[in-house]
């Protein structure tokens, strides 16, 4: 039997008090669709789950100068959500792409980056629209761009007595289209053998600005920042967005690893023909 003690707090503030009582002994669980699997899988569980669900002011979607989405934000959420649809739309890609309906209705956004699997499928869209992470702790709150937030496989900057509040996307990434590609073997409840995602902006037919994000490839979810140096400027034409493909499938751009899923030639392979597809899906979404 895997024993642990449960805890439900009504507020962050509790929470708080609860990780600085319990220290190292305790993990904070949201969904539960990450933490729940991992006690089954490995037989072991911390002496003390503290349970973030009822905390429901974390959970929210809003738009003032920047968009604000709150941790606790379900991916069902972000799914069944216009807003994001419309002007975030590769995180309503990603978000729509976790499990099922069922794992969606209580997963959580927050949930999903801070277990940093490389697969996270909400990690490339808000690496490709510049999302900020806010956390809050003991010390009090703090931020960090979201590029700076995973640190390796299943390990982020969190503290283990901080709490993720909130993800911040900056109001200008309204003026780019963006999308994302999950590539697995089938199309449900299957984790991806490789995630592409692309943000951009034109002015005219010229990409002035343009984020690219790989999960899956690399331990941790990244950016290809030589394919988006290789763009900025560049006409949107086949020629330039196949250039781009390869330059970031190539060792220079990402150091791209073997897994059981799919080894690293494939996974360029991949690469090199979807970042220029999702490149054209993000232009038509901005065009219209």
């Amino acid at each position: 039997m895997i024993d642990y003690d449960y805890l439900r707090p009504d507020n962050l503030e509790e929470v708080l008090g609860l990780l600085k009582e319990h220290g190292p002994k305790a993990t904070l669980i949201a969904g539960g669709t990450d933490v729940m699997v991992k006690i089954r899988n490995t037989k072991k569980a911390p002496e003390v789950l503290v349970s973030i669900r009822g905390l429901k002011d974390l959970r929210y979607i809003e738009k003032k100068k920047d968009y604000h989405i709150g941790a606790l934000t379900t991916h069902r959420m972000l799914e069944q959500s216009e807003l994001i649809r419309t002007e975030l739309s590769a995180l309503h890609d990603g978000a729509s792409r976790v499990g099922s309906v069922q794992v969606r209705n209580v997963a959580t956004v927050g949930g999903n980056i801070c277990n940093a699997a490389p697969s996270a499928d909400t990690a490339g869209p808000l690496l490709v629209l510049d999302a900020i992470v806010f956390m809050e702790g003991p010390e009090g709150k703090r931020s960090v761009p979201i590029t700076e937030f995973f640190t390796s496989t299943y390990k982020t900057v969190l503290k283990k007595d901080e709490v993720l509040t909130e993800i911040k996307i900056p109001g200008e990434m309204e003026h780019f289209g963006s999308a994302y590609w999950k590539h697995s073997r089938r199309k449900a409840m299957n984790l991806p053998i490789l995630g592409i995602a692309v943000s951009l902006k034109l002015e005219g037919e010229i990409i002035s600005d343009v984020r690219i994000a790989l999960t899956v490839a690399a331990p941790t979810p990244v950016r290809a920042y030589k394919a988006e140096d290789f763009l900025k400027g560049k006409p949107l034409s086949d020629e330039a967005l196949n250039e781009a493909g390869k330059i970031a499938a190539s060792t220079e751009c990402c150091s791209l690893r073997d897994s059981l899923r799919g080894e690293a030639w494939y996974r360029a392979e991949i690469i090199e023909v979807y970042v220029p597809r999702m490149a054209k899906l993000a232009a038509e979404r901005r065009s219209k």
